[in-house]
């Protein structure tokens, strides 16, 4: 996303240092090309069989982004009522609406109800009671998917592995006949699809291809059982590139979808987030102070204006962004950690990097266009960032920078 050329740094055909002196740091840039790229590079390689790519909303909620995919005619995989009413602003249809997640409020399975979503990936046997009562309170039919825990290690970080027996995440394969049995007997439900998503940044294409084959046996099961599905739905997770991995093998993974599919009337279902989107943004900040260490031994930090409050992936996760600074520097480059200005140790956007620095230079924070602005917070009484998205030559803001007055608003209000 990011190109160096002989006048500076660029995506697509805007400089960011332009960016920078329009609106100020620190900013997300999200690169529109990218993103409708990688979108591109998903249908084709799933071209061999029925599909259906929403995207996962939790992942980059910017309303700009979201009728980037709405346009480019792609669902979307939500996890909450205010997600509901982002798609909706967009004029996302409806029934392209998959509602995920394991604790959905009546408030927010109503709303759904009302609108029309296409399915609800149901976590719990609790879950299927609550949407056929409302369901049949409100005079509607629930079309539901359970999702399904098939104990599968997907072989990523902890926090972000969903698939196994201790995790929260959906059904035990164990239970998920008889519970289809028990919903195929109520009318306020429909039984649409098989649901499962065992992770994030997953790598490896073959423990999702073994969480597919868990869906295909139970999908036989039902069948014998008289309870057809419509769709299989497998998730998201598909990993990127932040450092040296590879990126994920989409056209392998499709290819072998498609022969397990062969002579089967099924629609698949995708739900990614980060694969679409990570890549396609980047955080721009500037070197606030330089605060060498004074012996070799002694750590040296880079105080920028961008911190854990913008993106918590690094203090979360232990997550690895690059670093690239931006214009030339008179200094010679020594180790660095690049740290925010918020009051806590586990504020840094990045340890131990090699760099050539200097006060007031702009950064360049890569592979942060999923879990990053979604995941900003206020603390310190930090105003969250701007958001800008590049589309060819130009730019626009398409999120502005809160204000001081509005992050007081609702408590003055109440003084």
């Amino acid at each position: 996303m990011l190109e160096r050329r002989a006048d500076g740094f660029y995506v697509e055909d805007v400089a960011l240092d332009r960016i920078a002196d329009d609106v100020g740091t620190p900013a997300w840039v999200y690169s529109s090309a990218a993103i409708t790229s990688r979108l591109m590079r998903l249908q084709a390689a799933f071209a061999g069989f029925d599909h259906r790519i929403c995207f996962s909303v939790k992942a980059n909620s910017n309303l700009s982004i979201l009728k980037l995919f709405r346009d480019a005619g792609a669902g979307f995989d939500i996890v909450s009522g205010g997600e509901l009413e982002r798609v909706l602003a967009v004029e996302a249809v409806p029934e392209t609406i998959i509602f995920s997640g394991v604790g959905k409020r009546i408030d927010e399975v109503d709303f759904a109800l009302k609108v029309g979503i296409g399915c609800f990936n149901v976590e719990s046997a609790a879950e299927l009671d609550r949407l056929a009562a409302r369901a049949a309170l409100l005079g509607r039919v629930a079309p539901v998917s359970l999702r399904i825990n098939p104990d599968i290690d997907a072989r990523t970080h902890p926090y972000i592995s969903t698939g196994l027996k201790e995790s929260k995440f959906g059904i035990p394969m164990s239970q998920a006949l008889d519970i289809y049995r028990y919903a195929s007997r109520n009318p306020a439900l429909a039984i649409h699809g098989i649901d499962c998503h065992i992770g994030s940044q997953i790598s490896d294409r073959e423990p999702l291809l073994q969480a597919f084959d868990a869906m295909l046996q139970l999908r036989s099961e039902l069948l014998e059982a008289g309870i057809p599905v419509r769709h299989l739905d497998l998730g998201g997770g598909l990993g990127i590139a932040y450092q040296n991995e590879p990126d994920f093998d989409v056209e392998g993974y499709g290819a072998a979808i498609a022969r397990r599919l062969r002579g089967e009337d099924l629609q698949v279902f995708f739900e990614p987030g980060r694969f679409l989107v990570g890549n396609s943004g980047l955080l721009l900040t500037r070197v606030e102070y330089l605060k060498p260490g004074v012996t070799p031994a002694d750590r040296s930090f880079a105080i920028v204006d961008a911190a854990m409050s913008e993106l918590i992936r690094p203090a979360l996760y232990s997550a690895f962004h690059e670093v690239v600074p931006l214009g030339p520097t008179d200094q010679n480059a020594r180790v660095w950690d690049v740290v925010g200005p918020v009051c806590e140790s586990a504020d840094f956007l990045a340890k131990d990097r090699h760099l050539a620095l200097a006060q007031d230079q702009l950064l360049a924070i890569l592979s942060a266009g999923a879990y990053g602005s979604v995941q900003s917070s206020n603390y310190n009484t930090r105003p969250r960032a701007v958001e800008v998205l590049v589309s060819g030559t130009g730019f626009k803001t398409v999120r502005r920078r809160e204000t001081l007055r509005e992050l007081l608003a609702n408590e003055r209000e109440c003084l």
